[in-house]
C-alpha cells in the first residue's frame, strides 16, 4: 500500500519538491501557512508567491493550513520551511505526533535556538528515533526544478534501503537520486556551504573577480572537509569507535557548495552580494524577501564550533562582518593573506 506524504512549508523548495512528487503521481498532503495562498492554489492551480510558472494537477494536492491535520495524515513527513521558523511550526504538534513516521528534512539550517541539528531537535522534542530520520540535500536549485532541467538530490539516512525507497519516490526525467548513510555530514555540509555562498557572494560585491572567488571556493572547501573530519572525530571518540570516513568529494558536499556559491539562483550569493555592496543586513534581508540561511547559520556554526574547535577563517570572517560589524574590505584583506 503507498504511504502518504506530507509537505510541511510553501516557499521555493517547498514548492519544487511538491512538484517533483506530483509529477510522479504521487499525492501530498500539503500544509501551507496563508489561507490566501491555498485558496489561490486551488482556483488557479500554482503557487502565486513561489515559483509561480509551475501548474499542479490540484487533485493531488490536499491543502490545508492546520499542521496538526496534514502531520496525522501522513506516514512520511518533508520538512521544507526556514530553520529559523521551524521551532513555531512544530510547536502546536504534541509529543506523540511523528510516532511511526518517516520526517525527511529539506532543511538546510540548524535550530537557532540551541545551535541543534534538525535531526536531534526531533529526536529531543518528538522522541523521533534516528532510523525515521531522512535529509534531502543538493545540488539543486528549486528554479531549475521547476524549468526541469536535469538536478541530482542526495538522500541520506541510517540505513541506504530506507533512503533507497525515499529516493525511488523522487526520481523521475528531471530529477537523478543518489543515497548514503552520512546523515549528520550531509546535514552539516549543507549549512556551511549557505555561508561560504553568502561569503562569495560578499566577495562579489567586494568586486573580486572569477581568479580570486576560484581560490576562496577551493579553500572554502578544505575548511568544510577540516570541520566535518574533526566533528567525525570527537563523535567516534564519544561513542568508542574508530571515524568513519567519507567522500566529501560527492555531490552533496562539494558540489552543493559549488553551486551555491557560482549559481545566480542562490539566495546565500544574492544577500551576501548586497552586504558586499554595502547594504545593511537588515536593508538586505528586506529586498531578499526570501530567507537566507547562510545569515543564521553563520551564527549557530560559530557557537558550534567553539566545542569543536576547527580552524574557520573563512566562516569566522561572515560571521564576523554579519554580527560583528566589522566591514567586508577588512575581513576580507585578513582572509587574503592565508589563502593557499
Amino acid at each position: 500500500m503507498s504511504k502518504s506524504i506530507g509537505i510541511i512549508g510553501s516557499g521555493s523548495w517547498a514548492t519544487a519538491l511538491a512538484k517533483i512528487l506530483t509529477d510522479n503521481g504521487h499525492a501530498i498532503h500539503w500544509w501551507i501557512r496563508n489561507e490566501d495562498t491555498i485558496r489561490h492554489m486551488q482556483l488557479r492551480h500554482h503557487n502565486k508567491h513561489y515559483l509561480t510558472s509551475v501548474y499542479f494537477d490540484t487533485s493531488l494536492l490536499s491543502l490545508s493550513s492546520d499542521v496538526k491535520a496534514v502531520v496525522a495524515a501522513c506516514d512520511e513527513l518533508v520538512l521544507a520551511v526556514p530553520s529559523a521558523f521551524l521551532e513555531d511550526v512544530l510547536s502546536q504538534l504534541s509529543p506523540d505526533a511523528l510516532r511511526n513516521k518517516k520526517v525527511i528534512s529539506a532543511i538546510k539550517g540548524l535550530v537557532p535556538s540551541n545551535n541543534e541539528l534538525i535531526g536531534k531537535y526531533l529526536h529531543a522534542q518528538f522522541a523521533l528515533p534516528a532510523s525515521q530520520y531522512f535529509t534531502i540535500t543538493g545540488p539543486c536549485h528549486a528554479e531549475e526544478v521547476a524549468n526541469e532541467k536535469l538536478s541530482y538530490l542526495t538522500f541520506s539516512g541510517t540505513h541506504l534501503a530506507d533512503a533507497q525507497a525515499i529516493a525511488d519516490k523522487f526520481t523521475g526525467s528531471y530529477l537523478q537520486t543518489i543515497v548514503n548513510t552520512d546523515v549528520i555530514g550531509v546535514q552539516l555540509a549543507a549549512v556551511l556551504k549557505n555561508i561560504y555562498a553568502l561569503g562569495a557572494g560578499i566577495a562579489h560585491g567586494q568586486e573580486y573577480g572569477d581568479n580570486f572567488l576560484s581560490v576562496f571556493i577551493t579553500n572554502c572547501f578544505r575548511e568544510m572537509q577540516h570541520f566535518l573530519e574533526k566533528y567525525e572525530e570527537q563523535k567516534a571518540l564519544v561513542a568508542g569507535m574508530e571515524p568513519m570516513v567519507h567522500n566529501y568529494s560527492a555531490s552533496a558536499y562539494l558540489g552543493d557548495l559549488l553551486v551555491t556559491c557560482y549559481s545566480l539562483h542562490s539566495r546565500n550569493r544574492t544577500f551576501g552580494n548586497m552586504i558586499g555592496k554595502g547594504y545593511s543586513v537588515k536593508a538586505a534581508q528586506l529586498e531578499l524577501n526570501m530567507i537566507a540561511e547562510g545569515y543564521y547559520a553563520s551564527k549557530c556554526m560559530h557557537e558550534m564550533n567553539r566545542s569543536i574547535g576547527a580552524y574557520m577563517p573563512v566562516a569566522q570572517a561572515v560571521y564576523a562582518i554579519l554580527w560583528q560589524q566589522v566591514h567586508p574590505s577588512e575581513a576580507f584583506l585578513s582572509l587574503e593573506k592565508g589563502f593557499i
